[in-house]
C-alpha cells in the first residue's frame, strides 16, 4: 500500500489527547498532526523523535497532516496508523496474498458478529466453512526483536477473543491476525504483564480452536506492504 501523499519528515514535539501530536517540520514550522491511534504507544510517543507525516488537502479535514511512521535511530520503522492494517491486508487478501488465507470466494469486511461486534474480514466460500479473522496491529517492542500486543489493557481485544472463540464453536474457522508495523522484530508475543486478562483469554481462545497469525511489514516512507509470518512465541499463563 502505498501513501496517497509523499511523507514529509518531522521531529515530534509531543503527543497529547491521544488523537493530537504537535511536529516541528524540516523548514522549522509546527504543525498539530492527526494521530490516528488510540493506544499507549509506548516507546513510540517520545520528544525529539524523528516521525513522518503524511499531508492532505482534504478541505473536511482540520488537521493537513496524519502521522504516519516513526523512524527509529537505527533506521528502522514502526507504522503507528491503526487503519493502515486493514487497508493493506484487504489489498492482499483480495490478490490471495496472505499465507493461509487464500481458499475463499467473497470477501466481506466489518460484518456484525458475536456479541456486538465487527469481524475486520470474513472470507466464504461455498461447500466450506466461513472464516473470521480479526486484525491487530503490533507496535510494542521492549526487548530486541521481539513484538509485544497490546501495549495497554484493551477490553475490547478480550472481547473479540472470545467473539472468534464462539465462532469456532458455532463450526466456523477463525483466525486471530496479529499485524507488527515493526521493520525490527521477527518475532512476537503477548504482554502478559501488561494485560493478563487479555493473555489468558488468548491461551482459552487457542485452546478453543482459534488459530494466530503473525505477519511483519515493510515499511519505508513511501509504503508500507504485507512482510512475511513471524514466529509466535506464546505468553506465560499467569
Amino acid at each position: 500500500m502505498r501513501f496517497q501523499t509523499p511523507l514529509v519528515p518531522g521531529t515530534l514535539i509531543r503527543r497529547y489527547k491521544r488523537f493530537l501530536a504537535d511536529v516541528t517540520l524540516a523548514d522549522g514550522q509546527e504543525i498539530t498532526a492527526h494521530c490516528a491511534n488510540p493506544g499507549s504507544m509506548m516507546g513510540l510517543a517520545e520528544p525529539g523523535m524523528r516521525v513522518w507525516l503524511e499531508p492532505n488537502e482534504d478541505p473536511k479535514k482540520k488537521l493537513k497532516f496524519g502521522w504516519r511512521l516513526v523512524e527509529h535511530e537505527n533506521g528502522h520503522f514502526t507504522g503507528v496508523d491503526t487503519a493502515v492494517p486493514n487497508r493493506m491486508l484487504r489489498t492482499a487478501l483480495e490478490a490471495r496474498a496472505v499465507p493461509g488465507l487464500t481458499g475463499f470466494d467473497t470477501l466481506r469486511a466489518e460484518v456484525p458478529y458475536g456479541q456486538k461486534s465487527r469481524i475486520d474480514f470474513l472470507l466464504s466460500r461455498d461447500g466450506h466453512p466461513d472464516t473470521y479473522v480479526e486484525v491487530k496491529s503490533v507496535t510494542l517492542s521492549r526487548q530486541t526483536g521481539l513484538a509485544e500486543f497490546p501495549d495497554s489493557v484493551t477490553a475490547r481485544g478480550t472481547k473479540h477473543l472470545n467473539d472468534l472463540a464462539q465462532m469456532v464453536a458455532l463450526g466456523h474457522r477463525a483466525v486471530m491476525l496479529y499485524l507488527v508495523q515493526r521493520t525490527d522484530c521477527d518475532r512476537m508475543t503477548l504482554a502478559h504483564d501488561i494485560d493478563p486478562i487479555y493473555a489468558r483469554a488468548w491461551a482459552t481462545a487457542t485452546d478453543a480452536g482459534v488459530e494466530t497469525l503473525a505477519l511483519d511489514c515493510k515499511i519505508t516512507p513511501e509504503a508500507v506492504e504485507l512482510g512475511k509470518p513471524v514466529r509466535m512465541e506464546a505468553p506465560i499463563r499467569t
